[in-house]
C-alpha cells in the first residue's frame, strides 16, 4: 500500500508563501518496501550534506545551518517514520519548521538551497495522478482496486462496500417472483440505480478529500448507470468495458493506466487548442520573462510548465522583472517555480507536463486573462 500525503493547494499556498533564508528543498525517490528503506536513508544524508555545502559555500551563519541539519538529521533517524513511505518524498526545511509529503509519483533526487520552497516536483504530484481507483461492479462481484504508477494493483478493503448485487439489494437477479406466484421481470434499470446507490454510499466517506480518478470497470447498462449517480466528482469519463467477475486485477490496472494516460493525453490537446487560440488574441505566452510579468499582475489562467528543468535566478517582487543566474546557488532560485507559485496565488490552473507537452516545447506556456 502507498502511504500517501499529498499537499492541498492551502499547504502549497503556504509553502509558497513562507521565506526563510535557508530554505532546503529534498526530493528523494524512496520504495514502500520497508526492508529497501535503508538505501533511502542513506540517500537522504548525502542530499543533506550536499544542502550543507551549499549553504557553508553561500557563507551561511553556522545557528543558521544548524537547526535545518538537525531536523533532517532526525528524520534519517526515524525508524517510525521509514516504515510507512510511498514512491518519492519532499522536504522542505528552514531554521522553524521541516515540512514533509509523501508522494505516489517517483521523483529524481534533487536539493535546493534559497530563502524559498522549490515546488515544482510537489506540483506535478498534484496537478496529474498518477494513480487511481478501479472500481469493478457487476451483478455478482464488487471490489475496489488501488492503481499506483510502479507497483502492483491491490484490492482495498472499504467500510459497508457490498460483496455484490445480491448484497446491496437483497434480491438474486433482476428477475423475482411477483406477488402470484409466476416471474415478473423487475426494472433492470431500477435494480442497477438502487445498487449503484448503495455502493456510492459506501464509497463517499471513503474517497472524500481524494482527487484521484475513480474509474468504472462494469458491462453495460450498469457501467452508465453507476457513473450516472456517482457523488465522487472524479468518477472518469471513460469505463473498462465488460464484466470484471473473472479478469484479474493486472489486467484491469493495465486497462486504468491505459485510460490515465489518455486523460492526462486529452488535457493536454485541449490546453495546445486553448494556447493556440489565446495566442491568436495575445493572451499567450512561452516567453519566461512575459510570463514572470503576467503571473506578479494575477493576469495568468493556466500555467503549463516543465516539470524537470530548474531556470536560476531571481524575479522582482514589483515589478516581475527576471534576473537569470549561471547555475545554483544559496540566494537564486528557481525563476519558473516561482512563477508558478505567484500564478497559483492569484488562482490560475497549474498543469505540471513535460517538456514535449508544452506548447512551443519551451520550459513555460501562460494562458492569460487579458493581454499584458
Amino acid at each position: 500500500m502507498l502511504h500517501i500525503d499529498l499537499p492541498t493547494r492551502a499547504d502549497i499556498a503556504d509553502l509558497a508563501a513562507h521565506r526563510s533564508q535557508p530554505t532546503v528543498s529534498i526530493y528523494l525517490p524512496t520504495t514502500p518496501l520497508t526492508q529497501d528503506a535503508p538505501r533511502d536513508r542513506l540517500e537522504l544524508k548525502n542530499l543533506l550534506k550536499a544542502a550543507v555545502g551549499q549553504m557553508e559555500t553561500a557563507g551561511t551563519p553556522k545557528r543558521s545551518i544548524w537547526p535545518i541539519e538537525e531536523a533532517i538529521s532526525a528524520l534519517v533517524a526515524d525508524d517510525g517514520f521509514w516504515v510507512d513511505q510511498a514512491n518519492s518524498l519532499a522536504i522542505f526545511a528552514s531554521s522553524d519548521r521541516i515540512r514533509t509529503f509523501r508522494l505516489p509519483n517517483r521523483l529524481e533526487s534533487m536539493v535546493e538551497v534559497s530563502d524559498r520552497a522549490h515546488l515544482k516536483p510537489l506540483l506535478r504530484a498534484v496537478t496529474f495522478p498518477h494513480n487511481a481507483y478501479v472500481l469493478a461492479i457487476s451483478v455478482g462481484h464488487c471490489r475496489l482496486i488501488e492503481l499506483s504508477a510502479d507497483l502492483p494493483p491491490r484490492e482495498v478493503r472499504v467500510p459497508g462496500l457490498p460483496r455484490d448485487f445480491n448484497d446491496a439489494t437483497g434480491k438474486s437477479s433482476h428477475v423475482e417472483k411477483g406477488a402470484m406466484g409466476g416471474s415478473e421481470a423487475m426494472s433492470e434499470s431500477a435494480l442497477f440505480n438502487r445498487y449503484s446507490r448503495v455502493v456510492d454510499k459506501a464509497l463517499r466517506p471513503f474517497l472524500a478529500g481524494h482527487e484521484r480518478p475513480l474509474i468504472v470497470a462494469a458491462s453495460e447498462p450498469l457501467a452508465s448507470i453507476y457513473r450516472s449517480v456517482s457523488t465522487y466528482p472524479h468518477t472518469a469519463a471513460q469505463v473498462i468495458a465488460g464484466s470484471a467477475d473473472h479478469t484479474r486485477d493486472h489486467e484491469i490496472a493495465a486497462a486504468g493506466r491505459g485510460i490515465l494516460d489518455a486523460i492526462y493525453a486529452a488535457q493536454i490537446s485541449t490546453l495546445g487548442a486553448l494556447f493556440e487560440t489565446r495566442k491568436i488574441q495575445e493572451r499567450a505566452t512561452t516567453d519566461v520573462v512575459h510570463a514572470a510579468r503576467a503571473a506578479t499582475f494575477g493576469a495568468v489562467h493556466t500555467l503549463i510548465f516543465d516539470i524537470d528543468e530548474v531556470v536560476h535566478g531571481t524575479v522582482d517582487d514589483e515589478s516581475g522583472a527576471v534576473s537569470f543566474a549561471d547555475g545554483p546557488c544559496a540566494g537564486t532560485y528557481g525563476v519558473v517555480d516561482e512563477i508558478a507559485s505567484r500564478a497559483l496565488r492569484s488562482g490560475a490552473t497549474l498543469v505540471a507536463a513535460r517538456r514535449g507537452d508544452i506548447p512551443g516545447g519551451g520550459s513555460l506556456a501562460a494562458i492569460l486573462r487579458y493581454p499584458i
